[in-house]
This record gives C-alpha cells, structure tokens and sequence, in this order.
C-alpha cells in the first residue's frame, strides 16, 4: 500500500465513470415488447432428427421444510433441484420459466418434503409443461441429533440425502430416494494379528432405495436408511464426546469389527426387509488409516 499522501480530488459523476469503462447510450430498439408479438422459437414444430430424454433446469437453490422421526422433527435446509421433462422429436425445446414458476407455486407456503406432495408437484408440472411426464431430483443435508452414549450431551450430525420423484402419464409414479453417511469401522484382520490394538477408518455408507408403490408419508425412509447404515458399523460418529462416551464408542468398534464387505453385506441384509424396498444399492468406502487407497464394496439387489 502506497503510504503518500493522496491529496483530496473531485470525482466524475456516476454517469460519467460509467461511460469512462465502457457504458454507452441504449440504441434503437424495433422488436416488439408484447409477449404475444414476440418469436417463441421453443415452440416451433418441425422434424428436430431426436427425442430428448430429459431436458430442463439443474442447480437451483431452494429452502426446504423437512419432518423427521428424530429430532429436530421439523427443520429447514437447503436444497439444490433438477427439474426435468421428455421432448418429443417434433418440439424444438421447452419453456424454462415455467419449472421456476411450478417451484415457486408451491413454495409459497414453504416447500415440504413429503411424498404425498412431490407427486403432485410433478404431475402439475407435465400439465403445466405440456408433456407427458415430469421429473424433480434434489439433495439436501439432514441434521439428526446424537447424544453422547455415557454422558447424553446432545449434538447434531448430518447425513446427505438425494430424492427423485418422476411421473409419467402412462406408468405412473417412480421413487428413489438415496443417503450417504459416515461411519466408524475398525478392521478385522487388524484386531486379530496386531498384539494391542487395530486401526480404523471413516467408511462412507452410500444407499439407494425404490420405493415401493404403497409407501406414504407415514413412514420415515430417512431414519430407516440411517439405521441400517449405523446399526452394522463398527461404531457410529458423534458431534460430542467426552471422555466417558469416547471409551464407550472405541470399545464398541473394537468389539465389532468390520471388513468393508462386511458391511455392504449387512446394510443390504436391513434393506432387504425394509417392507417398503423393491430394491437397492449400496456402496461402501473406508478412506484406509494405514493405506493411501480406499477401500470399496458395492451390491445392487432388485425384489
């Protein structure tokens, strides 16, 4: 930084640094303004060689309102949407504004995550479209309290969650929702040749699930998916620990080991008798201590 001393100097209007960079008067303008007179080019109807799969808009910003079986039980977050429709071979394109005017539509009592909700969303949207079919996809974090297993002092963790709802005139209603958590696993081979210890990893649980066709809002997908992650792991992941809770989480991990393929084995055996499950995938990834690997197990299962 210049430290001399800069003599006080009058300025140009804001009019005129702005031409001083670059800002020029507006030219003649011919086009028509009313919307009825404007060229609409998405709407043309001509032979354009393909139909698109899905076309719309991804990476859109939105609070969300989440009900949940564990505390907190209602809690706002943010999510980041695509929205998606089929094109026929003969439309150009779509028009973009209106899936921002479908979520804003529905947002205007806060946008609630619940099934019953989603599906009507994106049956309105086909309609508002013009299409046969619609799809809304969208990821969020979801905050779940902990409480430290000796001492109960409470903190919040967090697992990512993604949903996808699609409706088609035809098929109907598909549902995917999916999760991924972290995890504690203590390695097996470790416990049983080392003399004093074992070492351990975070393991990434990543799930998943089609919904079944009879699932509703009564059921909480979440706290399920959680529980199948953090049931079989070694031990689970705590915002809090004192010294108490810490003894208590180690030797519970050293008490139940697990290979990564054990635990992509374990989580799919829970999925499996969810009721609500037609099927699943589930992948495993331990970031290794004592490796610069990882380490990956992944099973795939349709009912």
């Amino acid at each position: 930084m210049n430290s001399n001393h800069i003599s006080p100097k009058s300025l140009p209007t804001k009019e005129e640094r702005h031409k001083l960079f670059g800002s020029v008067e507006p030219g003649p303008k011919n086009k028509p303004v009313e919307k009825e007179k404007m060229a609409d080019l998405q709407n043309l109807q001509k032979d354009f060689l393909f139909e698109l799969d899905a076309v719309g808009i991804t990476n859109v910003k939105h609070p969300i309102l989440i009900h949940s079986k564990a505390e907190p039980k209602v809690q706002t977050s943010i999510a980041s949407f695509t929205f998606t429709s089929s094109i026929k071979q003969s439309s150009k394109g779509t028009n973009m504004s209106r899936f921002m005017e479908q979520l804003a539509t529905y947002s205007k009592n806060g946008f609630h995550v619940e099934f019953s909700v989603l599906k009507e969303f994106t049956r309105e949207l086909a309609d508002r479209l013009g299409q046969s079919d619609a799809t809304v996809e969208f990821t969020f974090p979801w905050f779940y309290e902990r409480k430290g297993p000796s001492t109960g002092i409470t903190g919040l963790n967090h697992a990512d969650l993604t949903i996808k709802v699609s409706y088609d005139e035809t098929k109907g209603y598909q549902i995917r929702v999916g999760m991924s958590v972290l995890v504690t696993t203590l390695c097996p081979c470790s416990k049983e040749i080392s003399e004093y210890s074992a070492h351990n990893q975070r393991g990434n649980v990543t799930m998943e699930v089609t919904l079944s066709d009879s699932f509703d809002d009564t059921e909480d997908w979440k706290y399920a998916l959680l529980e199948a992650a953090e049931s079989n792991a070694s031990s689970r992941l705590h915002p809090i620990l004192k010294r108490p809770d810490e003894k208590m989480v180690t030797e519970e991990a050293y008490e139940n080991p697990r290979f990564v393929e054990d635990m992509a084995r374990l989580v799919a055996a829970d999925l499996y008798e969810l009721p609500f499950v037609k099927g699943f995938s589930v992948t495993c990834q331990n970031e290794e201590s004592i490796h610069m690997h990882d380490a990956i197990a992944t099973i795939r299962y349709d009912i």
